[in-house]
């Protein structure tokens, strides 16, 4: 186990600016944790991913698992949100939804920049992946957390205020088009 920490204290600390570049790529990160990690779990770290699937599986790790239900239920929360306000029938088989998760909801989709309400919920999001991340920095469910925040780092630096809002309004134009004829 002592690998771990070798892992551990190479990885450089991640910021949600966006103006500072990325200390490590994704493709960095697993090729040095692939140097450390047990074959079981570098396949857990290599099949992450931010967006969860719809359906509950068994998942082995219990940050994966906290993770993926925080992000389902969050999704979730927006699309039954952001259905409502466009007058249109929703069916989410969802259990009851936390007040934080339906508060972040509501939050965000009140901001009037896509890019606002996306800078928002990578906030939150982070600032959940930090409250379920384990004090032992050297164990397996702290770098699975690390490597979400790496994605989600890696997600928000793609985004641009005039791409995105012109896609956007491509989206919107679609729905509203769609939805009369």
């Amino acid at each position: 186990m002592s690998s771990w920490y070798y892992l551990v204290a190479q990885l450089p600390s991640l910021s949600l600016d966006t103006e500072v570049p990325m200390p490590i790529t994704e493709e960095y990160f697993l090729e040095l944790a692939s140097r450390f990690l047990d074959k079981k779990s570098l396949k857990t770290l290599s099949e992450l991913t931010l967006e969860p699937p719809k359906e509950v599986s068994k998942v082995s790790s219990t940050l994966v698992k906290k993770w993926f239900d925080f992000e389902r239920t969050l999704r979730f929360a927006l699309a039954e949100i952001r259905a409502r306000r466009l007058k249109k029938e929703v069916d989410i088989q969802q259990k009851e939804c936390p007040a934080f998760i339906l508060e972040i909801a509501r939050t965000a989709c009140g901001f009037e920049s896509p890019l606002e309400a996306e800078l928002y919920l990578a906030k939150q999001r982070m600032n959940y992946l930090t409250s379920i991340t384990p004090s032992d920095i050297f164990c397996t469910d702290s770098v699975f957390a690390y490597a979400l925040k790496l994605k989600l780092l890696a997600r928000l630096r793609v985004f641009n205020e005039e791409t995105g809002m012109s896609s956007y309004k491509q989206i919107y134009e679609k729905i509203l088009t769609n939805g009369v004829a």
